[in-house]
């Protein structure tokens, strides 16, 4: 960034900060808000593989939250993993002492304007994200990799959790026999989704060893963990092969237009129009696209979809960190661009606030309902 960049954004961002100390930015119905941190972890298997995990806009957010996090998943895994601990009260010498962080509650901190003002936290993060290029605005694709910047070091934090748990060597490498299933994988009915889908099997770890040396390093681990962000041709093929068992109601080894119909294109569908809250199509409605897809997918014109025949659409029906970016990014543009151009500028920013920080804020009457689209979160 050059210099005469640097003095723009500083002389503007001042007089914001001067005119907004003489002038209220938020709206009535803003100042009820409170900030709340949210955990996303949880090792209930009802959960795992069903939705998106959200990511929260601004990175010290995320980092206070995944310090958060990071102990209620080191409090479950031993409650899970001693259970025989976790049934018996400890003895009052027993329990362990708060850390010095503990004794600052971080809501308190996010809900400080001394300490935390979203204000400010908006007119330092502006030329983090206005990069490409330095003009002054904040565009969809400018906004949606920064969404992804902050999803992916989400995504990579988690892996290394995971990994430090699973590699017993300390080596920096996963084996097959070092990597044990969840509990709940033993213990579940073979008919089950999440038996069906095999998140755990050997041709899901092999499919992730990118190199074939039998162990995941980093890179092949977080593949392994999240295969819709891979770049691994191997992984995509697998995907594929999973979603042919999950769909294949009939057990013949491929989809029908009628397995295909009733399930898979919604999801391709819905991809498309970047939307969950499109309106509802009718069966009916929906056939003739539906058919026309599938024949452009049915190669070999044999009436039937094969593993092979699904690769062009598998990024659809598994959607990547991408493609969740971008829908934040366009819905906070759609809410935060007042003249429409666009795009935003910082005045845009900071006067809507709240399009940002909506992921982790709530009513002090009702802090159990969130306003916004939840889907955001």
């Amino acid at each position: 960034m050059g210099k005469a960049s640097i003095i723009i954004y500083v002389t503007v961002a001042v007089l914001l900060l001067l005119f907004l100390s003489y002038s209220p930015i938020h709206h009535p119905s803003h100042r009820h808000r409170r900030l709340k941190l949210r955990s996303n972890f949880t090792f209930d298997p009802s959960h795992h593989h069903t939705r998106h995990e959200p990511v929260a806009f601004d990175p010290l957010v995320a980092e206070l939250e995944r310090r958060r996090e990071d102990k209620q998943w080191e409090k479950q895994y031993f409650e899970h993993s001693h259970p025989e601990v976790a049934t018996h009260d400890p003895a009052p010498g027993e329990e362990s002492q708060p850390e010095w962080e503990d004794f600052i509650d971080a809501e308190d901190y996010l809900n400080d304007e001394e300490k935390f003002n979203v204000t400010n936290r908006l007119v330092l993060l502006f030329p983090k994200i206005n990069v490409d290029p330095v003009d002054g605005f904040v565009t969809e694709h400018e906004l949606t990799k920064w969404n992804l910047q902050q999803a992916q070091t989400e995504v990579l934090h988690r892996t290394q959790r995971e990994m430090e748990l699973h590699d017993k060597n300390h080596d920096g490498f996963v084996s097959f026999s070092e990597y044990d299933p969840p509990s709940w994988v033993h213990n579940t009915d073979n008919d089950s989704f999440v038996y069906d889908m095999g998140w755990w099997r050997e041709e899901h770890f092999n499919a992730s060893d990118a190199d074939g040396d039998g162990r995941l390093n980093l890179t092949e681990f977080n593949d392994f963990l999240h295969p819709a962000d891979s770049k691994n041709p191997k992984l995509h093929q697998w995907l594929c092969k999973e979603e042919v068992r999950e769909r294949d109601t009939d057990r013949d080894g491929k989809i029908s237009f009628k397995e295909f119909f009733h399930g898979i294109f919604d999801l391709v569908r819905n991809y498309d129009e970047e939307s969950h809250n499109s309106s509802h199509h009718s069966d009916d409605s929906m056939d003739a696209p539906a058919r026309i897809l599938f024949a452009q997918l049915d190669k070999d014109g044999d009436g039937y979809l094969s593993e092979d025949e699904l690769l062009p659409i598998i990024g659809k029906i598994h959607p990547s960190e991408h493609y969740y970016a971008k829908q934040q990014a366009d819905y906070i543009i759609s809410q935060a661009d007042m003249d429409k151009d666009g795009r935003l500028n910082l005045t845009e920013m900071i006067e809507n606030p709240y399009v940002f920080y909506s992921a982790i804020f709530s009513d002090d009457e009702d802090e159990d309902e969130y306003d916004y689209h939840d889907e955001f979160r």
